[in-house]
Protein backbone atom coordinates (compact mmCIF):
# COMPACT_ATOMS: atom_id res chain seq x y z
CA UNK A 1 0.00 0.00 0.00
CA UNK A 2 1.36 3.63 -0.90
CA UNK A 3 1.63 6.16 1.74
CA UNK A 4 -1.05 7.97 -0.08
CA UNK A 5 -3.39 5.41 -0.22
CA UNK A 6 -2.85 4.62 3.62
CA UNK A 7 -3.31 8.79 4.25
CA UNK A 8 -6.48 8.33 2.83
CA UNK A 9 -7.75 5.42 4.79
CA UNK A 10 -5.99 7.79 7.78
CA UNK A 11 -8.22 10.71 6.79
CA UNK A 12 -11.69 8.31 6.92
CA UNK A 13 -10.83 6.71 9.99
CA UNK A 14 -10.39 10.96 11.63
CA UNK A 15 -14.03 11.32 9.97
CA UNK A 16 -15.53 8.23 11.43
CA UNK A 17 -14.32 9.46 15.03
CA UNK A 18 -15.25 12.90 14.62
CA UNK A 19 -18.75 11.83 13.28
CA UNK A 20 -19.11 9.63 16.40
CA UNK A 21 -17.94 11.75 19.08
CA UNK A 22 -20.48 14.61 17.71
CA UNK A 23 -22.81 11.78 17.86
CA UNK A 24 -21.93 10.02 21.61
CA UNK A 25 -22.21 13.34 22.44
CA UNK A 26 -25.69 14.97 21.19
CA UNK A 27 -26.87 11.24 21.81
CA UNK A 28 -25.85 11.78 25.75
CA UNK A 29 -27.43 15.04 25.62
CA UNK A 30 -30.38 13.64 24.35
CA UNK A 31 -30.37 10.49 26.51
CA UNK A 32 -30.39 12.67 29.91
CA UNK A 33 -33.57 14.12 28.93
CA UNK A 34 -34.96 11.09 28.13
CA UNK A 35 -33.58 9.59 31.15
CA UNK A 36 -35.14 12.15 32.80
CA UNK A 37 -38.30 11.98 31.57
CA UNK A 38 -38.73 8.09 32.17
CA UNK A 39 -38.15 8.90 35.99
CA UNK A 40 -40.73 11.25 36.03
CA UNK A 41 -43.69 10.76 37.85
CA UNK A 42 -45.65 12.69 35.53
CA UNK A 43 -47.45 9.70 32.83
CA UNK A 44 -47.02 13.13 30.15
CA UNK A 45 -43.36 12.85 30.39
CA UNK A 46 -43.10 8.81 30.89
CA UNK A 47 -44.79 7.56 27.93
CA UNK A 48 -43.84 9.72 25.19
CA UNK A 49 -40.03 8.62 26.41
CA UNK A 50 -41.03 5.43 26.49
CA UNK A 51 -42.07 5.18 22.84
CA UNK A 52 -39.45 7.07 21.82
CA UNK A 53 -36.91 4.26 23.53
CA UNK A 54 -39.16 1.58 22.32
CA UNK A 55 -38.79 3.03 18.69
CA UNK A 56 -35.48 3.52 18.32
CA UNK A 57 -34.15 0.34 20.02
CA UNK A 58 -36.41 -1.67 17.80
CA UNK A 59 -35.71 -0.26 14.76
CA UNK A 60 -32.74 -1.31 13.09
CA UNK A 61 -30.29 1.46 12.79
CA UNK A 62 -29.94 1.39 9.15
CA UNK A 63 -33.71 1.90 8.62
CA UNK A 64 -33.16 4.97 11.22
CA UNK A 65 -30.71 6.48 8.78
CA UNK A 66 -32.27 5.88 5.34
CA UNK A 67 -35.91 7.15 6.58
CA UNK A 68 -33.79 10.21 8.20
CA UNK A 69 -32.04 10.84 5.36
CA UNK A 70 -34.99 10.41 2.69
CA UNK A 71 -37.62 12.45 5.07
CA UNK A 72 -35.63 15.68 5.62
CA UNK A 73 -35.69 16.60 2.04
CA UNK A 74 -39.74 15.82 2.45
CA UNK A 75 -39.82 18.21 5.32
CA UNK A 76 -38.35 20.49 3.25
CA UNK A 77 -35.21 20.36 5.67
CA UNK A 78 -31.74 19.98 3.17
CA UNK A 79 -28.60 19.18 4.92
CA UNK A 80 -25.29 17.55 4.25
CA UNK A 81 -25.35 13.75 4.39
CA UNK A 82 -22.72 14.03 7.65
CA UNK A 83 -25.89 16.11 9.15
CA UNK A 84 -28.40 12.82 8.50
CA UNK A 85 -25.80 10.55 9.58
CA UNK A 86 -25.47 11.98 12.67
CA UNK A 87 -29.06 12.85 13.19
CA UNK A 88 -29.73 9.04 12.78
CA UNK A 89 -26.37 8.25 14.90
CA UNK A 90 -27.49 10.53 17.92
CA UNK A 91 -31.09 9.53 17.82
CA UNK A 92 -30.29 5.71 17.94
CA UNK A 93 -27.68 5.73 21.29
CA UNK A 94 -29.97 8.33 23.00
CA UNK A 95 -32.05 5.39 23.23
CA UNK A 96 -30.09 3.11 24.97
CA UNK A 97 -28.00 5.49 26.48
CA UNK A 98 -31.11 6.83 28.60
CA UNK A 99 -31.70 3.17 29.86
CA UNK A 100 -27.93 2.87 30.79
CA UNK A 101 -28.37 6.12 32.86
CA UNK A 102 -31.97 5.33 34.03
CA UNK A 103 -30.15 1.83 35.23
CA UNK A 104 -27.48 4.30 37.30
CA UNK A 105 -30.09 5.93 39.03
CA UNK A 106 -32.09 3.33 40.05
CA UNK A 107 -29.16 1.58 41.85
CA UNK A 108 -28.34 4.19 43.86
CA UNK A 109 -28.67 3.47 47.28
CA UNK A 110 -32.08 4.48 49.10
CA UNK A 111 -30.26 5.36 51.98
CA UNK A 112 -28.17 7.46 51.07
CA UNK A 113 -31.36 9.37 49.64
CA UNK A 114 -33.05 8.99 53.06
CA UNK A 115 -29.74 10.46 54.89
CA UNK A 116 -29.70 13.24 52.43
CA UNK A 117 -33.27 14.30 53.38
CA UNK A 118 -32.49 14.09 56.82
CA UNK A 119 -29.59 16.63 56.97
CA UNK A 120 -31.54 19.14 54.91
CA UNK A 121 -30.29 18.64 51.48
CA UNK A 122 -32.22 19.98 48.67
CA UNK A 123 -33.42 17.93 45.31
CA UNK A 124 -30.99 19.84 43.51
CA UNK A 125 -27.68 19.15 45.76
CA UNK A 126 -28.62 15.62 45.92
CA UNK A 127 -28.71 15.23 42.24
CA UNK A 128 -25.57 16.92 42.21
CA UNK A 129 -23.61 15.53 45.05
CA UNK A 130 -24.83 11.76 45.24
CA UNK A 131 -27.13 10.89 42.45
CA UNK A 132 -25.45 11.93 39.29
CA UNK A 133 -21.70 10.87 40.73
CA UNK A 134 -22.77 7.38 41.70
CA UNK A 135 -25.35 6.97 38.76
CA UNK A 136 -22.40 7.93 36.34
CA UNK A 137 -19.63 6.18 38.13
CA UNK A 138 -22.05 2.62 37.68
CA UNK A 139 -22.93 3.57 34.25
CA UNK A 140 -19.16 4.39 32.76
CA UNK A 141 -18.75 0.72 31.49
CA UNK A 142 -22.26 0.96 29.40
CA UNK A 143 -21.14 4.18 28.14
CA UNK A 144 -18.04 2.74 27.44
CA UNK A 145 -19.42 0.34 25.67
CA UNK A 146 -21.96 2.09 23.63
CA UNK A 147 -19.44 4.51 22.32
CA UNK A 148 -17.65 1.40 20.48
CA UNK A 149 -20.83 -0.19 19.31
CA UNK A 150 -21.64 3.54 17.73
CA UNK A 151 -17.97 3.91 16.08
CA UNK A 152 -18.35 0.16 14.91
CA UNK A 153 -22.00 0.85 13.58
CA UNK A 154 -21.10 4.86 12.00
CA UNK A 155 -19.62 2.52 9.06
CA UNK A 156 -23.78 2.03 7.99
CA UNK A 157 -23.61 5.67 7.25
CA UNK A 158 -22.02 5.02 3.76
CA UNK A 159 -25.57 4.23 2.71
CA UNK A 160 -26.54 7.99 2.99
CA UNK A 161 -23.44 8.76 0.93
CA UNK A 162 -20.89 9.51 3.50
CA UNK A 163 -17.21 8.41 2.65
CA UNK A 164 -16.02 6.92 6.51
CA UNK A 165 -13.38 4.31 6.95
CA UNK A 166 -15.46 1.19 5.28
CA UNK A 167 -16.50 3.26 2.08
CA UNK A 168 -13.41 4.27 1.94
CA UNK A 169 -11.58 0.67 2.23
CA UNK A 170 -14.62 -0.02 -0.40
CA UNK A 171 -13.82 2.67 -2.75
CA UNK A 172 -9.93 2.13 -2.74
CA UNK A 173 -10.31 -2.29 -2.57
CA UNK A 174 -12.70 -1.34 -5.93
CA UNK A 175 -9.68 1.05 -7.53
CA UNK A 176 -6.94 -1.55 -6.53
CA UNK A 177 -8.38 -5.03 -6.88
CA UNK A 178 -6.75 -5.63 -3.32
CA UNK A 179 -9.76 -6.25 -1.08
CA UNK A 180 -8.07 -8.10 1.43
CA UNK A 181 -5.40 -5.78 1.93
CA UNK A 182 -7.53 -2.56 2.54
CA UNK A 183 -10.51 -4.48 4.19
CA UNK A 184 -7.55 -5.90 6.36
CA UNK A 185 -6.54 -2.37 7.35
CA UNK A 186 -9.84 -0.91 8.03
CA UNK A 187 -10.44 -3.51 10.40
CA UNK A 188 -6.98 -3.17 12.34
CA UNK A 189 -7.64 0.62 12.33
CA UNK A 190 -11.24 0.10 14.20
CA UNK A 191 -9.31 -2.49 16.48
CA UNK A 192 -6.78 0.51 17.59
CA UNK A 193 -9.75 2.75 17.81
CA UNK A 194 -11.91 0.77 19.99
CA UNK A 195 -8.93 -0.61 22.25
CA UNK A 196 -7.82 3.24 23.04
CA UNK A 197 -11.97 4.33 23.85
CA UNK A 198 -11.91 1.08 25.65
CA UNK A 199 -8.44 1.95 27.65
CA UNK A 200 -9.42 5.29 28.35
CA UNK A 201 -12.60 3.90 29.59
CA UNK A 202 -10.95 1.85 31.93
CA UNK A 203 -8.88 4.74 32.96
CA UNK A 204 -11.47 6.85 34.12
CA UNK A 205 -12.69 4.42 36.10
CA UNK A 206 -9.40 4.02 37.93
CA UNK A 207 -9.84 7.91 38.63
CA UNK A 208 -13.13 7.74 39.70
CA UNK A 209 -12.80 4.72 41.97
CA UNK A 210 -9.43 6.41 43.39
CA UNK A 211 -11.49 9.44 43.95
CA UNK A 212 -14.24 7.65 45.92
CA UNK A 213 -11.82 6.50 47.64
CA UNK A 214 -10.36 9.63 49.08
Amino acid sequence: MSTRLFELMLWAAGKTVLLSAISIAIGLAIGLLVCAAKLSPRRLLSIPATVYVSLFRGVPLLVQLLLIYNLLPVLGILVPSEVAAIAGLSLCTAAYQAENLRGGFNSVPRGLIEAADMVGMSPWQQLRRIRAPIAFRLTLPALVNEMILILKASSLISVVGVIELTRMAQNLSASTFRPLLFYSVAGAIYLVICWLVAGGGSLAERLMRTGSSR
